[in-house]
């Protein structure tokens, strides 16, 4: 036997109106109190509500209940049509007639569908099982929506590594390998770059209500691309037109060509600029410079030379530096060694086998590792975390560690920070000017046509100087609310952090008065905690 759920049934009796309660079979839900509530009420039919609760309550049997003793014309079947709040189905909840009543035909119920706003999808297999055998006091689905065909959104697939966050590969003996770098994407003339799939629009579907269901927008790309790239006659495949180095920004797929240095850049060579990627077989001497749009890579050793990178700058042996080096590249700064030298990696991280007495800053971490593993003296920042073996010396040198600070900001903050003085010192010399000059023309004096020039320009860099300021004082403002967001930096040491040390964290300073071995520094409830490591 199908399970059935409870129901009722009025009966017209002599002695009045009376509501026949049956109990549900074979696990069917028994009545409810709310939907015989219902019922009564849109017939218009007294009766005792508390009686009634405490009969449906307790019963576990066919059970008769005198409603009252007023006899009602008899009721023919009945309905309610609910459609769920989406429109994507609709049920019919029937309600058997009083004795003598009867009961609907086939179209009767579908003009009930029609009365609760039901105008598509009717259920026919269901609606001709409800008419060989009624279910009451039962939600039946008999209408049910056509869903949306949903589409696809478009794809770009590349051919080249997109993610130049990879770090290089450690060696077993614990050394760094710079030949295998797979942040560099070489790439050759005819080269299938990136392919697109195109979107897939979506079909409408239909609610029960007979209104369009619309399928999820889809999104449509297209292929972004600079000089030196063809796409197909179709626009669905991108390939290189040159040999070089393709990388992808904002979106935008570039191809640039690598500009190869034999040997040293030295007199011989003269500065170097490019707009692509620079390629250095040999090393940098002191004094010159590389300027370079894309990545700059120095197979031999970096001088006091200076070099600015778009990309990224990595360094087959390292950098000493004799305190005028300097490697500052957008991405991220790669060398065996550091010494004496300024990097920074604006949007990168750091990586080496020894930093020694150097200004170091990243955005993001900056990792020492490899068979030395040391930052000894100087300072190093970044945002999120500062990694080494050892940090400071058994001599006590002092060296800075800060963490929590993206320190471009840091240095923006000081950079303003140290322009507020001059500023201040200029608006009050010309102040000075201004208030001499208009002494002398209140008391009537004649000025020649250079002091009446030289008021009106002091009057003019006045408000030059005040609105400069005004604006300085919002980004300060800015700055540090961004300095101060920053929680979550770390310094992690695997060996041993030297008396000498100071440690920065957000704001947090922490002095390493003793040697610790394998600690942990983070930032816990504004003090700097130590942890093993």
């Amino acid at each position: 036997m199908a399970q059935v759920n409870g129901y009722f049934q009025i009966s017209i009796r002599d002695n009045g109106t009376w509501m026949v309660l049956y109990p549900p079979k074979e696990g069917g839900k028994p009545v409810r109190f709310d939907m015989v509530d219902a019922y009564l009420t849109k017939w218009r039919i007294g009766y005792d509500k508390k009686v009634m609760s405490d009969t449906i309550g307790k019963m576990k049997d066919k059970t008769e209940l005198r409603l009252t003793a007023e006899k009602v014309y008899p009721m023919n079947e009945s309905s309610t049509v609910v459609l769920d709040a989406n429109h994507t189905v609709a049920e019919i909840t029937l309600f058997p007639p009083a004795e003598g009543g009867s009961l609907f035909t086939r179209d009767e119920i579908i003009s009930e569908l029609v009365r609760g706003g039901v105008k598509y999808g009717l259920v026919e297999d269901k609606l001709n099982e409800l008419m060989k055998e009624r279910e009451y006091c039962t939600p039946i689905i008999l209408a049910k929506a056509t869903p949306p065909i949903e589409g696809k959104n478009a794809k770009i697939i590349y051919h080249f590594n997109t993610d130049l966050t990879a770090k290089p590969k450690m060696l077993e003996d614990g050394s760094v390998d710079f030949h295998t770098l797979d942040t560099i994407c070489p790439v050759r003339a005819g080269d299938l770059l990136a392919e697109l799939e195109p979107a897939v629009q979506g079909r409408p579907g239909i609610d029960v209500c007979g209104k369009p269901i619309r399928p999820a927008k889809v999104n449509n790309l297209i292929l972004r691309h600079a000089n030196r790239i063809h796409l197909s006659e179709d626009g669905l495949k991108m390939y290189s037109d040159v040999s070089g180095h393709v990388s992808l920004v904002d979106d935008k797929v570039f191809v640039s060509d690598t500009y190869e240095v034999p040997a040293d850049v030295d007199s011989s060579t003269g500065d170097v600029t490019c707009e692509g990627n620079v390629l250095v077989k040999g090393n940098v001497r002191t004094g010159f410079k590389i300027d370079a749009k894309g990545d700059v890579i120095v197979n031999g050793v970096v001088e006091g030379a200076e070099i600015r990178a778009g990309g990224q700058i990595i360094l087959m042996r390292g950098i000493q530096g004799m305190s005028r080096g300097k490697l500052i590249a957008d991405g991220n700064v790669i060398s065996k060694f550091i010494e004496s030298a300024e990097v920074v990696s604006k949007y990168g991280y750091v990586q080496s086998e020894a930093i020694m007495h150097s200004q170091v800053s990243a955005k993001t971490d900056v990792i020492v590792g490899g068979k030395k593993g040391f930052i000894t003296g100087g300072s190093t920042r970044c945002s999120q975390m500062i990694e080494a073996k050892t940090v400071g010396s058994n001599m006590g040198t002092n060296t800075l560690l800060e963490v929590g600070v993206d320190p471009t900001v840091a240095e923006e903050f000081r950079r303003l920070e140290k322009q507020i003085p001059d500023l201040e010192l200029e608006k009050e010399s010309a102040t000075q000017n201004i208030v001499l000059l208009a002494k002398k023309l209140k008391q009537g004096e004649q000025l020649p046509v250079d002091k009446l020039l030289l008021l009106k320009q002091s009057q003019k860099r006045v408000a030059e100087i005040e609105k400069q300021l005004e604006e300085i004082d919002q980004r300060l403002d800015e700055l540090q609310g961004e300095m101060e967001m920053k929680e979550n930096g770390m310094i992690r040491v695997s060996q041993t952090a030297y008396s000498g040390c100071k440690i920065t964290i957000s704001g947090a300073v922490y002095y390493v008065k003793t040697d610790i071995a394998h600690a942990r520094f983070v930032k816990e409830r504004g003090d700097v905690k130590v942890d093993a490591y």
